[in-house]
């Protein structure tokens, strides 16, 4: 191809001619960057997934719709059934009620006995056992001393009023007396009564009433005179006031009394029909001072030994001790109602009652009579032929013969 001047063009020449419409670009500074080309003139495209043919069907041809699926047939409507019971709890097997029980009972002895433990420290305690020349040799099986004294310390103007006491009458004295034998291996716990006017030697005193021993010299001279008196060695001493008393009957609900007759003892603050009944704190301890009776004083030991196996019967029954509120009102009110001897613990105490819950036979000291002593008033005598031979079966550890002991009331 020939340019204007007649000379061919080279087609190197004629592939940078410009185009018609050809612009040129402005020249750049090589110190400036370069700008930034735009790039929202591209295409943008989104990737789509094809769908795939089901398998062994053809493709629709053209726009015709696949055909729907087929419907199912309608269930039929059912009948609404029972309402829903809750599945029966799975009753509790044997082993495990056994085990729950064996875990509550442990857990109740092991309160108990703590518990025991705490009031035993609240014991008050005297040295009533001491030795002394010519006491009484060990004799085969357990003797308890129990002693109600007339004591009214820590009783307040009304609760004496309440308690028919009488006030301050001096000197603390005794007015009950009971000699308890547990013989050895087992066998009928003997309880018997010593008259608080027995005429018997206090030691260091000459003759005198059984109480004015407790009196002139204490719990000491009291144990004292009664191993002398008997022949039978001491083991155990327990004392209870008035308002100990009537503390411990209320702790455990009350007692059940079957009384034999009629009694109206203003003295004693007591008024009871004939009948059994159960008799709270005050009215207990007005049946065992009262002397309003037909015998006075021998139907008052019947009294007395007929409410304490009634009492400890009660305090030993199951709804006592496996009750805890009632099982600790009764210990703390043991606790601070009574006082034994040093030696002694609250649990020696409950072995007596647990021991005394079984047979036991109630009697009183062969009586041989009364007397006035000059000085001293009137005082019952000891019969002295069978009295002999009645503590003589104690200290041997044998059961007291039945012509020795007193009729039952």
């Amino acid at each position: 191809m020939l340019r204007r001047d007649g000379r061919p063009q080279s087609p190197q020449a004629w592939s940078q001619a410009p185009a018609p419409n050809y612009r040129p670009a402005p020249r750049q500074d090589p110190q400036q960057p370069p700008p930034q080309q735009r790039r929202d003139w591209a295409p943008t495209q989104r990737p789509e997934r094809i769908a795939e043919p089901a398998p062994n069907r053809r493709p629709p041809r053209g726009n015709t719709p696949p055909p729907a699926p087929p419907r199912r047939p309608a269930a039929p409507p059912s009948r609404p059934g029972p309402p829903s019971r809750p599945a029966p709890r799975r009753p509790l097997g044997a082993r495990r009620i056994l085990r729950r029980l064996t875990i509550v009972l442990v857990v109740l002895v092991v309160a108990m006995g703590a518990s025991m433990v705490y009031l035993d420290g609240t014991l008050a305690r005297v040295d009533a056992l001491a030795d002394y020349d010519g006491r009484v040799g060990d004799t085969p099986g357990t003797n308890w001393l129990l002693v109600g004294s007339d004591s009214r310390v820590g009783l307040t103007p009304e609760q004496e009023q309440e308690l028919a006491t009488g006030g301050e009458v001096g000197a603390d004295r005794t007015d009950t007396v009971l000699l308890v034998h547990i013989p050895p291996g087992g066998g009928a716990t003997t309880m018997i009564s010593l008259p608080r006017d027995s005429y018997v030697s206090v030691p260091g005193f000459g003759q005198d009433k059984l109480n004015a021993s407790f009196a002139l010299g204490g719990p000491q001279l009291l144990v004292q005179t009664v191993e002398g008196a008997t022949g039978v060695h001491i083991d155990h001493y327990a004392e209870i006031g008035f308002g100990g008393f009537a503390s411990i009957v209320d702790a455990v609900g009350g007692v059940d009394i079957c009384v034999p007759y009629p009694i109206d003892d203003p003295l004693a603050g007591l008024r009871l029909e004939p009948g059994c009944q159960e008799l709270n704190g005050a009215q207990a301890l007005g049946f065992v001072r009262t002397r309003a009776t037909p015998l006075a004083d021998l139907d008052r030991m019947n009294n007395q030994r007929l409410f304490l196996s009634a009492l400890l019967s009660k305090a030993t029954s199951p709804g006592t001790f496996l009750n805890p509120f009632r099982a600790w009102s009764l210990m703390s009110g043991a606790a601070g109602s009574l006082r034994v001897d040093d030696g002694d613990h609250l649990w020696n105490l409950a072995r007596l009652a647990w021991t005394m819950r079984g047979e036991t036979v109630t009697t009183t000291v062969p009586v041989g009579g009364f007397d006035d002593v000059y000085g001293i008033g009137n005082v019952l005598l000891w019969d002295r032929e069978r009295a002999v031979p009645f503590f003589g079966a104690i200290s041997e550890g044998d059961p007291i013969p039945p012509e020795l002991l007193a009729p039952a009331p």
